[in-house]
């Protein structure tokens, strides 16, 4: 979270920078959340607000070193390109169980129940099966017997394009309580032979309760979405292929692929454009903003970013 003071409002600026597979796009979100310190700056209206998080990730820690002894590589190699010491990969657990894990997780830390939720949505690229959904497997496996659930597929960027969706649905009042996760075994989708992608991507998963209430005085003020099609190919990830009796193949199972440098400049570009569009709707300038939170496996990109 970025925090900084300015008159008597304090800004808190999100900002994710993601690239999309799945839709062969790539997308950059921009959050930007607004703390009202007086009584005369704050309208009664519907905010929604995130009121718990959770987590679940493997056990198994796999480092650098490990990696270097199945691929080219170093642990120098690695930190000096992406800042990256480790990640989790799952020996088992697959992507519902993981997100199902940091669900329970999230609504511990916001003091609810299962039934207090009406909407679940998993962001997810990897899901274990093709139906049911991972978020109906969530909702069996944490008993939220009235919650809504589907998933969102849509690659890095699905965690706030799903945070999004539920920000639409509880503003609107369709609903009151969301359940929010991101969760990824993308071990499955990993080439491993291929330093270029095997070192940046793990498993793990991540939740958030979203709850709307009126007159809050803190919660989601801002956001900015966009996608841009024809960047798909750089970084992308071929499904199950037409393979059948019409055509005497097999269908085949792609891998991630990624174009590194193209990756690079899209973002040292197209993130600090963005981070500026959403300041400027929002009549802020950069020096308002204390912290801008990148999450972005690259260190040199997130280190770059912010300064244009």
């Amino acid at each position: 979270m970025c925090i900084s003071s300015c008159c008597d409002r304090t800004e808190m600026v999100f900002v994710e920078k993601k690239f999309l597979t799945n839709t062969i796009s790539f997308y950059i979100i921009t959050l930007i959340f607004k703390l009202f310190e007086t009584q005369s700056e704050m309208v009664t209206r519907m905010i929604t607000k995130i009121i718990g998080t959770g987590s679940c990730v493997p056990e198994r820690i796999v480092t650098n070193d490990d990696l270097a002894q199945i691929v080219e590589t170093s642990d120098e190699w690695i930190q000096s390109r992406t800042g990256i010491r480790e990640r989790r990969i799952s020996e088992g657990a697959d992507t519902a169980e993981l997100a199902a894990g940091a669900a329970k997780a999230a609504l511990e830390n916001a003091g609810i129940s299962a039934d207090d939720v009406d909407l679940i949505l998993v962001a997810t690229s990897t899901p274990d099966h093709c139906f049911p959904n991972a978020a109906c497997m969530v909702q069996a496996a944490i008993g939220a017997e009235r919650a809504v659930a589907y998933d969102i597929s849509a690659a890095c960027s699905g965690f706030l394009f799903a945070v999004n969706t539920a920000h639409a649905f509880l503003g609107s009042g369709i609903y009151k309580t969301a359940l929010v996760i991101g969760a990824d075994t993308l071990s499955k989708i990993v080439d491993w032979s291929d330093r270029s992608t095997c070192v940046l991507f793990g498993d793990g998963a991540g939740a958030a309760v979203l709850r709307v209430e009126e007159g809050e005085k803190s919660g989601i003020f801002a956001m900015k979405m966009g996608s841009d099609g024809k960047k798909g190919p750089v970084l992308s990830c071929v499904s199950r292929t037409v393979g059948n009796f019409l055509t005497n193949t097999e269908p085949q199972i792609g891998y991630t692929t990624m174009d590194g440098q193209e990756v690079f400049k899209f973002a040292v570009k197209k993130v600090p454009e963005t981070i500026k569009e959403l300041l400027d709707e929002n009549g802020l300038e950069p020096k308002d903003v204390k912290h801008y939170v990148l999450h972005q496996a690259n260190y040199r990109i997130a280190e770059l970013s912010p300064n244009g």
